[in-house]
């Protein structure tokens, strides 16, 4: 069966895939082309079967920059999730909180993004094939799908925040003049991921959403450092929720 919707699962965010009935999975190393994740808590597989009565296919793991990958190849995935027949693509991600009226465990629906890499996953030889050159950007992240998760997540009783998304290219976390930069910017939470894949989504017509975990605020918010365990603790204990807020949302996309 075609999957109508392709789901992201970020970091310390994969055992939603574990929930999937009739679940069918292939690692990315058997797929043709395909990078392989070597991020903690990315088990770098590939699981299709139903949720919440949909058919889906899930990333249980993404690639970065920070890898070695370039932007260009992060377009990959998204266009064999579109090309497999997925129409909505649900990014997800831990991030880390730029605005002050945040805290770690909060989700935030993604209504728009900002790039600091400078990069584009659409600088390849292949673009032209899936889309446009010159891919407008006014609404990556589809308001109709925003307006669902919204209402899902008031029926489930999950309190989220809606802001801006920050790319930055990492490995290393953002410094604390960094951050308030960003903050200047417009951004409300900053990571390492998502852009790349929501652009290469949108470019091939999909439709796009993200939904991201606030696993630890920003550096220089709090008199303490940033550590990547910090970031799995708060995406282990909050994931439950977070995959209730997705079930709920397929549920949607059901009716």
């Amino acid at each position: 069966m075609r999957p109508r919707a392709a789901l992201v699962l970020g970091s310390g965010l994969g055992g939603l895939a574990e929930e999937l009935q009739g679940a069918e999975a292939i690692p990315y190393g058997d797929v043709p082309r395909f990078p392989v994740s070597t991020a903690p808590g990315h088990a770098g597989r590939l699981v299709a079967g139903m949720l919440s009565g949909l058919p889906v296919i899930m990333m249980q793991g993404r690639f970065h920059c920070y890898e070695g990958y370039p932007a260009s190849m992060l377009s990959f995935a998204p266009r064999v999730l579109h090309a497999l027949g997925a129409g909505i693509l649900i990014l997800t991600n831990a991030a880390g909180g730029v605005n002050l009226s945040y805290a770690p465990g909060d989700f935030m629906l993604i209504s728009d993004h900002i790039n600091m890499t400078g990069e584009s996953p659409l600088r390849d030889g292949e673009s032209l094939a899936f889309g446009p050159r010159f891919l407008d950007m006014s609404n990556v992240y589809d308001p109709g799908l925003r307006d669902l998760a919204r209402r899902c997540a008031g029926e489930l009783r999950i309190a989220v925040r809606e802001g801006v998304y920050a790319w930055f290219a990492g490995p290393s976390f953002e410094t604390p003049a960094e951050i308030r930069m960003a903050r200047i910017l417009g951004a409300d939470a900053v990571g390492m991921s998502t852009v790349p894949e929501a652009i290469a989504g949108a470019h091939c017509g999909m439709k796009v959403t993200g939904i991201s975990l606030i696993a630890n605020m920003a550096a220089g918010i709090l008199p303490q450092p940033i550590t990547a365990e910090e970031v799995m603790t708060i995406s282990q204990e909050r994931g439950p929720k977070l995959a209730a807020l997705i079930k709920g949302l397929l549920s949607g996309l059901k009716a």
